[in-house]
């Protein structure tokens, strides 16, 4: 397992070695001065080359990269003064002449707008989304498994149709036109009697109470993001029900008259659940991908929300610090997921 561990973190750094590299070409290509931006239109030349050198925008590209790629590394070596030791925040390990070799948090710069750190931004924001993506998988999983189990166990009854006609449903439904109209039907036309918002972060301001949870606003947004992973999961289920329920052993397991929803739960269900982990580890990294415009839908304050934010304003690295966040976040579920499997089926080895 070790070994198999270790090849896919290897294949996992290849990729975001990909990843960093790709954005920061294309951000690098796009119109616009950086130090222009930081400091608005009305800043001096003294104060722009300031800026400039600061993030290493008076050098070559190839060297710009070296520098964005010591900047994201947790090993890196920087001047040891005082002002890059407040920058960084790192732990020295070991001391050269002029430089040291440090340990750190990777370090995603500034917001353009803000002046603010990009780490500081994500910490705010991505916990929210988080909460929303974990809630909306959560939600999608266990209604899903429960209706494909269900439409398998029921094959061509009502219950089969009415859940393959729901299931069709959320997969055709785009999250953005889905979020509007609930959003509009729950919040709105129904909001006297359901008590939710059309719109609403986890964290509402109360001025006399400050930042108050408001569990209620999570629920449309919740809904909304996950009905598509949901109508997955259900044909996924059923798909799969169906083909264990076929097999000899569950036919020996009724021969020997153990109960309807032993066969069904204990038996069947566990060795069903293959496709099933691996649409729902694929789905909770896209979720965060695809909470982008459903939080913007529903005013949700979370990573989509600030990152969309950041495109109307050409805030590149809150940009960059959300996509390789993102791609991070899919290369670890990736590589968890196929542990999953041998705990989930004992006939799956990882070589």
């Amino acid at each position: 397992m070790w070994t198999y561990a270790l090849k896919k973190l290897m294949y996992g750094l290849a990729v975001m070695a990909g990843v960093i590299l790709i954005v920061f070409i294309l951000f690098n290509v796009l119109p616009g001065d950086p130090a222009r931006m930081t400091l608005g239109q009305r800043a001096d030349v003294q104060s722009l080359e300031a800026v400039r050198k600061e993030f290493g925008l008076d050098r070559s590209k190839p060297v710009q990269f070296v520098l964005f790629i010591n900047d994201l590394s947790p090993l890196s070596f920087h001047e040891h003064t005082v002002a890059v030791q407040q920058k960084y925040h790192f732990v020295t390990l070991l001391t050269f002449s002029k430089n040291v070799l440090v340990l750190k948090y990777p370090y995603l710069r500034r917001s353009y707008q803000t002046k603010r750190e990009v780490t500081t931004i994500l910490s705010e924001t991505v916990p929210n989304t988080f909460v929303l993506a974990f809630t909306a998988m959560l939600f999608a999983t266990l209604t899903g498994v429960l209706l494909g189990v269900l439409s398998a166990v029921h094959k061509n009854t009502w219950i089969d149709h009415a859940a393959n006609a729901f299931a069709i449903l959320g997969v055709s439904a785009p999250s953005f036109f889905a979020g509007i109209i609930i959003a509009w039907l729950f919040g709105f036309v129904l909001g006297p009697l359901t008590g939710l918002n059309m719109s609403g972060s986890l964290y509402s301001y109360d001025p006399f109470k400050g930042e108050v949870l408001t569990l209620k606003n999570l629920i449309l947004p919740m809904i909304t993001l996950g009905l598509r992973p949901l109508a997955i999961i259900v044909q996924l289920t059923r798909s799969a029900m169906l083909d264990v329920l076929a097999q000899d052993y569950i036919r020996t397991a009724r021969a020997k008259g153990l109960s309807r929803n032993s066969i069904i739960y204990k038996h069947a269900l566990r060795n069903a659940m293959n496709p099933v982990i691996t649409a729902i580890s694929s789905w909770f990294a896209s979720l965060l991908a695809g909470s982008f415009f459903v939080e913007y839908v529903f005013g949700y304050n979370g990573l989509g929300r600030a990152t969309v934010k950041a495109l109307e304003m050409s805030d590149f690295p809150v940009v960059m610090g959300a996509i390789i966040f993102i791609a991070f976040v899919f290369i670890v579920i990736n590589i968890l997921v196929d542990v999953l499997y041998s705990f989930a089926d004992p006939r799956v080895k990882l070589a």
